[in-house]
C-alpha cells in the first residue's frame, strides 16, 4: 500500500527551471577553468612570490576540497532541477554555501591576492548568487506542487 504519493506536474508542464540548468552547465565551465587558472596562479606565486609553503600547501589544498564541493553541488543542482526533486537540489543549494565560503577566502584572505583572482572569485561569487536565487524559486515552485 501506498503510504504516501508524490504528486507531479500535470502531463506536459515542466517545472524545471531553464535558466538554473544554463547557470549550472556554465558554472561546470567555469570552475574547472577557475581550478586549472587557480593551480598555476599557485604555481607563479609559489615560484615567484616569497609564499610560506605551509600556506601554499594549505591554500592547493583548499583548492582540491573546492573542487570536490563544486562537482558534488552542480552534479546534485542539475539532477535535481531536471528530475524535478527537492532533495537533491536543497543538498545543492546547501553546499553552495561552503563553495561561496571558499571562494570569499581566495578572494580576501589568503596570503597573496592577485588581481586575477580577484576577478575570478568575483564572478564566481555572481553564479553563487544568481544560482542560489534561482535554486530557491524553483525550490518552492517545486513544493506548491508537491503540496496539493
Amino acid at each position: 500500500p501506498l503510504l504516501w504519493k508524490r504528486k507531479m506536474a500535470p502531463r506536459g508542464q515542466r517545472l524545471s527551471s531553464t535558466p538554473l540548468e544554463i547557470l549550472l552547465f556554465l558554472n561546470g565551465w567555469y570552475s574547472a577553468t577557475y581550478f586549472l587558472l587557480e593551480l598555476f596562479v599557485f604555481l607563479y606565486k609559489g615560484l615567484l612570490l616569497p609564499y610560506p609553503v605551509a600556506n601554499l600547501i594549505l591554500d592547493v589544498m583548499m583548492l582540491f576540497l573546492y573542487l570536490g564541493i563544486e562537482v558534488i553541488r552542480i552534479f546534485f543542482g542539475s539532477k535535481g532541477n531536471l528530475c524535478q526533486r527537492m532533495v537533491p537540489l536543497g543538498i545543492s543549494l546547501a553546499l553552495t554555501f561552503p563553495a561561496a565560503m571558499m571562494a570569499s577566502y581566495y578572494l580576501l584572505l589568503q596570503t597573496y591576492v592577485l588581481r586575477l583572482e580577484a576577478v575570478m572569485n568575483a564572478i564566481l561569487l555572481l553564479f553563487y548568487g544568481s544560482e542560489m536565487l534561482l535554486q530557491v524559486l524553483t525550490l518552492v515552485t517545486f513544493y506548491s506542487v508537491n503540496r496539493y
